[in-house]
């Protein structure tokens, strides 16, 4: 019976790998660097063994043979199970169907940026964009390379879906930038911005920051 609980990326990793052949968990680590699937999940070495011995208690791996190539240490190959197999496919179904609510924190600061200088939003979007174009140059060369060596499409699917991501985050971001820059977009340290509520009003300036919290409050609706 295939476990019901929902599987971690680096544990659908392992299933996906030995859905091809048996392997040892070194293997598993090394084929998922060499194909660059590493980025598909936050991974390290230490993760997959983990993954590894849970799959194995759940009965969705085992023991496929124990391995000694020279005077290197024995390695314990493993295999999918019957099992294994119906968690790793009712894991995709689910996965590729369902969109699940999410809370990127980039709509989070994006929401809450006004409360920075103008200056300063500008100089750490344009660091964040810089570093999205590196992200993008990667996966289109990890996807050209690909190409080069004939690997089907089907098996990279996901450089795609990235490259598309990345373009129109990329676009969307330099276009905000740039109208902050031109002072096109308001914003709460301009001198003259209607939104700016004092946060500590005296007494004899409460009425008219009553009046701005309002006014503030009509622009936001």
């Amino acid at each position: 019976m295939a476990c019901s609980a929902p599987l971690g990326p680096v544990a659908i990793l392992v299933l996906g790998l030995l859905l091809e052949r048996p392997m040892h968990p070194y293997e598993m680590v090394q084929t998922t660097v060499a194909r660059r699937e590493d980025r598909l999940a936050k991974f390290r070495a230490g993760t997959l063994y983990h993954a590894v011995d849970r799959l194995s208690e759940n009965g969705l791996i085992e023991v496929h043979e124990v391995r000694r190539e020279g005077n290197r240490p024995e390695r314990t190959v493993y295999a999918i199970t019957g099992p294994g197999r119906e968690a790793l496919t009712e894991n995709l179904e689910r996965i590729l169907e369902t969109r699940p609510e999410e809370y990127p924190e980039l709509y989070l600061a994006l929401s809450e940026a006004h409360g920075l200088p103008r200056d300063r939003v500008v100089e750490l979007l344009e660091r964040r964009v810089a570093t999205m174009r590196a992200d993008l140059a990667d996966v289109e060369a990890a996807v050209t390379e690909f190409r080069a060596h004939g690997k089907p499409e089907m098996f990279f699917l996901d450089g795609g879906c990235r490259i598309a991501t990345l373009t129109a985050q990329i676009a969307w971001l330099d276009d905000l930038v740039d109208r902050l820059r031109t002072h096109r977009i308001d914003w709460l340290d301009d001198p003259d911005s209607p939104y700016l509520v004092p946060t500590q009003p005296n007494p004899a300036t409460a009425p008219n920051a009553a009046a701005d919290a309002e006014h503030l409050a009509q622009k936001v609706e």
